[in-house]
């Protein structure tokens, strides 16, 4: 069920792509599609090669993976680039340092590191479920903290709320006591308050994070994304326009319709009935990963699963959240349907990281 589930997601998220982007170069409408479905074959390849060795062989190179994500992650800041090519065409360029060239294709480091993240934790946590008390809190709070500082500094608060949310969720689920996931947490608050006054997170940032308080502030404002996105999706009421006869998506209103505001293009063209399915097969997909964090045999899958499966609900309440005005607009790609190569090969790796544990939960160390 995890794997059709996936398969009939990614399916429809090539047809949602193409929808959202056939008139983008008039002359090549499938520009965009070829692109994602050569993403979507190396990602499947991804997944498989995750979920063929057995997690407990793999356990050995989850610090060595985590080294080299943040690696990658300091050569954002030496040979990165500030911009990309959209799903609407062009390229945008602005304050943000997050892409690596390579070739004709970008690399987006921090899409990775939550991955990396995923598996020193779970590796850490297994290693001293027994003894996860104070002494053991700093190197946890230094395995979540590097790669986070690092994409935050890009900046890239959209993943850094996903790791943030992700690493709360392992070390919950891992027995750490709440008494210091409170302090942590209240400590994060306070650096973040620190970040504000320092000038150390962007004012435009800012005003992304808190716009969605303010809804009335104006088609202009900071709310324009998703003032759009909110009519496109109304506009398709219960049935939806048909795909390919959205009038607000085929002509590109939505900034970034292909990516950060796909569902826009599903709410308009597919309507609340598709809407609801698409979500309905997210439902399915976070069933069956639960279930594979109740059935593993050990700390290490259990944590890898509850790591993979905050990293997917979390993107897709955030990333629908925004579409529809409830929650801020921080560029978190909904998982199999948003263009682009980096997140989409990481969905597949953590839905790979879950059949692995799930594939060998009768198996005995």
């Amino acid at each position: 069920m995890l794997i059709a589930s996936t398969l009939v997601l990614a399916g429809l998220g090539l047809v949602v792509v193409y929808a959202a982007t056939r008139s983008t170069y008039p002359f090549e409408p499938t520009y965009f599609l070829k692109r994602q479905i050569v993403f979507t074959f190396i990602g499947i390849g991804a997944m498989v090669a995750v979920a063929s060795i057995d997690y407990r062989r793999l356990e050995q190179w989850a610090y060595v993976v985590f080294g080299g994500v943040v690696l990658a992650l300091l050569a954002v800041f030496v040979i990165g680039r500030s911009s990309v090519t959209t799903g609407t065409g062009g390229t945008t360029s602005g304050v943000a340092q997050r892409w690596i060239n390579l070739g004709p294709f970008q690399f987006q480091p921090s899409e990775f590191a939550v991955l990396g993240v995923i598996g020193a934790l779970a590796l850490y946590m297994s290693r001293h479920e027994a003894d996860l008390g104070p002494k053991r809190l700093v190197p946890l709070a230094g395995i979540a903290a590097v790669p986070l500082l690092l994409v935050v500094k890009q900046p890239d608060l959209g993943t850094a709320i996903v790791m943030v949310v992700v690493s709360f969720t392992m070390v919950l689920v891992g027995g750490v006591k709440l008494r210091y996931i409170v302090g942590f947490a209240l400590l994060g608050v306070l650096a973040f308050v620190a970040g504000v006054d320092l000038h150390l997170v962007h004012s435009t940032q800012l005003q992304r994070l808190t716009s969605f308080l303010h809804p009335n502030q104006g088609a202009l404002g900071a709310n324009y994304q998703a003032d759009v996105a909110k009519n496109a999706i109304g506009a398709g009421g219960l049935k939806g326009a048909g795909l390919f006869k959205g009038l607000v998506t085929s002509l590109n209103y939505v900034p970034e319709q292909s990516t950060d505001f796909i569902f826009a293009t599903v709410g308009e063209q597919l309507g609340f009935i598709g809407s609801a399915v698409v979500i309905g097969l997210y439902g399915v997909m976070a069933l069956r990963m639960l279930r594979a964090v109740q059935a593993a045999r050990d700390g290490l899958g259990r944590l890898l699963c509850t790591g993979a499966l905050a990293f997917l609900v979390f993107s897709v309440y955030q990333n629908i959240g925004m579409n529809i005005g409830l929650m801020p607009i921080t560029g978190i790609p909904l998982p199999f349907f948003s263009y682009g190569g980096s997140a989409l090969i990481v969905f597949y790796a953590s839905v790979g990281l879950v059949l692995n544990v799930e594939m060998r939960r009768h198996r005995i160390r």
